[in-house]
């Protein structure tokens, strides 16, 4: 039978698929319309397991607030071309109102929810054969107060924030808030809620970078004394390419392999336990400025913390949870 353009442009509305596709289908079909729809599901279902192990590395990311409650949620592709596209945003946008509106906690129970004939999952199966792309919902995150604020990066749909707060917030100072979370990237509120084993593992690794500074500086110290440029062997190919140049005597490279290595070895073993220990806590403090919200530096103003600004604007107003997800590598 023929197909005519008013039953494509009607599967087309019921699937979101292209115009070629749903009169292909349509014909396979012989126009029946639950053969036709089976058809796109099936190809989607194919395209899917065809790409699953390819990296969906781009995609949408999208937040919204119903005042007490706010979430996150990314649609990821494989390309840009296909996250730009307006059906792809608008996927992206029904799964967070059906998310939003049914106050899911989990991805997985997004996931479940009706969409059209089937859930949002298979809806997003049926995406990846209409775009050839793989496809998957990430990044699913809730936040709930007393009052929450979303913020989209730039309208970009690339990051996004959303915070919660003890209170009702003016929506300026709340998309203040929101845009230092996505600027400064911030681990948690304050120290009480940066993990145990986060604040061991930077201790570790300032006791022993501050070990090795301190090594290095008495090697440094003691080369100079014997009239050897530190900066000319501080490594195997410095002083093979030093020595080329005639910087530098192979009589200076055996020297300088002789004091580093004696040097090295003394200063390791007589390092002031409690002077690293001092130096390690510094900088474990320093690492907690950046990574903690409210002690970080106001982005609007260098002069204040996050905490001041808050002060600043109502001297009860707390956030009480935040979330941030971006597509991006950082």
């Amino acid at each position: 039978m023929a197909v005519t353009m008013t039953d494509i442009t009607k599967l087309r509305k019921m699937t979101g698929a292209g115009m070629m596709d749903c009169k292909n289908a349509l014909t396979q079909a012989e126009g029946d319309f639950d053969k036709a729809m089976k058809i796109i599901r099936e190809k989607g279902q194919a395209v899917a397991a065809k790409r699953s192990d390819r990296e969906a590395s781009e995609g949408c990311v999208l937040a919204k607030s119903t005042g007490e409650f706010a979430v996150i949620i990314a649609l990821k592709c494989e390309t840009d071309f296909v996250a730009q596209n307006a059906d792809f945003v608008k996927l992206t946008q029904d799964i967070l109102d059906l998310a939003v509106a049914n106050k899911c906690k989990t991805l997985d129970e997004v996931k479940a929810l009706p969409m059209g004939d089937a859930t949002v999952a298979q809806a997003v199966v049926d995406r990846s054969g209409i775009t050839g792309e793989k496809m998957e919902l990430d990044g699913y995150m809730t936040v709930e107060g007393a009052s929450t604020v979303v913020y989209n990066h730039m309208n970009r749909n690339g990051l996004c924030t959303i915070v919660a707060f003890n209170k009702p917030v003016d929506e300026h100072v709340g998309k203040q808030i929101a845009m230092q979370i996505a600027a400064m990237n911030p681990i948690a509120i304050d120290e009480a809620g940066v993990p145990e084993d986060v604040k061991q593992r930077e201790i570790e690794v300032a006791v022993e970078k501050t070990k090795a500074e301190q090594v290095q500086k008495a090697v440094e110290v003691a080369l100079k004394k014997a009239g050897i440029n530190p900066a000319h062997v501080d490594s195997e190919d410095h002083m093979e390419s030093n020595m080329a140049k005639g910087w530098i005597t192979a009589e200076d490279v055996a020297k300088a392999k002789e004091i580093i290595a004696k040097v090295s070895a003394e200063k390791a073993a007589n390092l002031p336990e409690q002077m690293i220990q001092n130096i390690a806590k510094g900088r474990l403090s320093k690492f907690l400025k950046e990574v903690c919200l409210l002690n970080q530096e106001f982005i609007q103003d260098a002069k204040m913390t996050v905490a001041d600004y808050l002060k600043s604007q109502d001297k009860d107003l707390a956030v009480t949870a935040f979330k941030r997800f971006t597509l991006r590598a950082e």
